[in-house]
């Protein structure tokens, strides 16, 4: 049952303290209690009744709080009996870990409470068991061993008429029916789970996406086994969802990586059976996605073998052998020797000191694995599970390297610079990444150009990591610069320091701008549109709607304010950067 139905049972006399928006929690029993940590006793899931007898401060009051959240339970009803009311540190304690707080009438037998729950609870569990425990046991049979995901889902689809897609965390489709969803839903879904994970809030999280409401369930790595099912006396599996998500540390390092499961249907009305049941679905499938991280080790491992060789200045010979080696696995019947670029990725976090390697890592294989070039009017690398086979990864501290072949393609069909575009690198992901993200922390990427042999390995590298460090200076929290942009002046700019770039924009701009801002002569907006014109007197008085002589004039206030002559090359490049830079 919900806790919405508790509240708005009249008999019952429970007054809400806090916790508006978690109304819609399942309670799946009820304990009375007045333990400081009753937490042995708990297994998740439960409303939990005391009379406070234990309080005596704030600080038993946030210990309470911080053992009742440990334990996974839905809500605490606290009496007011013993001190004619519920404290406001009890109440505070609870909105700071987001429990639900509820005060019960000193006329409300607790055994009342306790009868009207257990009664709601056992009857709905009455109905439908068998179904859904035949149902459980025809799913772990049928699972990942036996089909990959798609099995499991076709269950759903068939058994309780319930279609599901499993997507990765920039939407990408794993499993689901045909046909699939469509892009920017998908890309929609998943940036609702990513922010709702990162806010800590309890799944399933439910969205609506053009009318059609979805509920999506985390598919967390390192799952248990099919059949296995929680222990004796251990928390529900959303009881332990609930406390991964309350560990800040542990969703920043891997909410970039799970997996989804999106339903479309709105679980807010299911009974509890149903939940556990999605639940269950959503273990056998982090077997799966399990499985498949455990087959990208030997791809990463060749990756991190090519990237030591390139590192540590290794003969273009034994490089070209390891690479001979990498092709056959990266790109398989392919008769010629491939083309390589490298994609370098850093994940940044503000404040914390989370390991950013492995998080950049998987993140940037899940970004490969998705369409990324186009060579020969045919998607290249293809999308699907094939993909993943075909991406090399490695990571060096926080920084995350990509080995990705490229098929020698003629060149009537652009050759390999029709490879990974840094432009088109995050259209698809960027939604979502910035929402997983969630305003604390950055992802930038650098492309290189394509080589075709060993000996450009090397460069290809260090093109790669100049290109994100380009990235890194732009704002935003998802950024992405390719090798094309390091012949340009873009490439500098960058890295020119804060106090140099304030010093020497102020000198030649800021004469210009106090002249505007007491004549409003436009002398800076003239200043860019001749620049644009590349000092042409007519292109420039047209576009200004300005009469050349006026032109003229503006021009060479410009010059008398600040010194420099716009005829002069040096000159114009000088207002050129600073007008870049400011």
């Amino acid at each position: 049952m919900r806790l919405r139905a508790l509240l708005n049972t009249d008999a019952l006399g429970l007054r809400l303290l806090g916790g508006e928006n978690e109304l819609d929690r399942t309670v799946r029993g009820v304990m009375t209690t007045d333990l400081k940590d009753p937490s042995r006793y708990l297994s998740g899931g439960e409303l939990v009744l005391s009379g406070l007898a234990w309080w005596h401060g704030a600080a038993d009051s946030d210990a309470f709080v911080r053992a009742l959240v440990g334990a996974g339970v839905t809500a605490l009803a606290a009496g007011t009996a013993e001190f004619g009311g519920v404290p406001e540190d009890l109440v505070d304690a609870c909105a700071r870990r987001g429990l639900p707080v509820f005060a019960v009438d000193e006329s409300v037998a607790f055994a009342t409470i306790t009868e009207h729950v257990v009664r709601q609870v056992s009857g709905e569990r009455a109905g439908d068991l068998a179904a859904v425990v035949d149902r459980h046991r025809r799913m772990m049979t049928s699972g990942p061993a036996g089909g990959g995901p798609d099995v499991v889902l076709d269950l759903l689809c068939s058994d309780l008429d319930l279609r599901a897609w499993v997507l990765s965390p920039v939407g990408r489709p794993i499993a689901g029916p045909t046909p699939g969803l469509p892009a920017e839903v998908r890309a929609a879904l998943a940036a609702e789970h990513l922010a709702a994970v990162r806010t800590g809030r309890r799944g399933p999280h439910r969205v609506t996406v053009d009318t059609t409401t979805y509920s999506l369930f985390p598919i967390s790595s390192g799952g248990p086994v099919p059949g296995g099912g929680p222990s004796a006396g251990e928390a529900s599996p959303d009881a332990r969802d609930i406390r991964d998500v309350r560990d800040a540390r542990d969703v920043r390092e891997t909410v970039l990586s799970d997996w989804l499961l999106a339903v479309e249907a709105d679980a807010g009305d299911w009974p509890a059976e149903r939940l556990d049941l999605l639940q269950g679905v959503t273990q056998l499938i982090a077997v799966e996605r399990d499985r498949r991280d455990a087959a990208r080790t030997v791809r990463r491992r060749l990756a991190q073998e090519v990237l030591e060789l390139t590192q540590t200045g290794a003969a273009p010979a034994e490089i070209a052998a390891r690479l001979r080696v990498a092709a056959p696995v990266l790109l398989p019947g392919l008769g010629a020797a491939p083309h390589w670029q490298v994609v370098v990725a850093q994940v940044e976090w503000d404040g914390g000191s989370i390991e950013g390697g492995p998080v950049a890592q998987s993140l940037l294989e899940e970004i490969l694995i998705g369409p990324a070039t186009d060579p020969s009017s045919q998607e290249y690398p293809p999308s699907g599970p094939e993909q993943s086979d075909r991406i090399a990864v490695a990571h060096v501290g926080d920084e995350a390297i990509a080995l990705v072949p490229l098929p020698a393609v003629p060149s009537d069909h652009g050759g390999p610079e029709s490879g990974i575009h840094a432009d088109t690198l995050l259209e698809a992901v960027r939604g979502p990444l910035s929402a997983g993200l969630d305003g604390d922390g950055r992802i930038t990427l650098g492309v290189s150009a394509a080589v075709h042999s060993a000996e450009g390995l090397r460069g290809a590298l260090e093109e790669a990591r100049h290109a994100r460090r380009v990235a890194a200076a732009r704002p935003g929290r998802v950024c992405a610069a390719g090798h094309q942009e390091l012949a340009s002046h873009v490439l500098l700019l960058p890295f020119v320091p804060d106090d140099v770039r304030r010093a020497f924009t102020a000198r030649l701009l800021d004469p210009l701008r106090d002249y505007d801002r007491r004549h409003r002569a436009e002398l800076i907006p003239t200043l860019e549109a001749f620049l644009d014109c590349d000092g042409s007197w007519t292109r420039c008085a047209t576009r200004l709607h300005l009469h050349v002589n006026t032109l003229r004039y503006r021009v060479g206030r410009i010059e008398q304010l600040t010194s420099r002559d716009l005829s002069r090359l040096e000159d114009k490049l000088d207002f050129f950067l600073a007008l870049r830079m400011s």
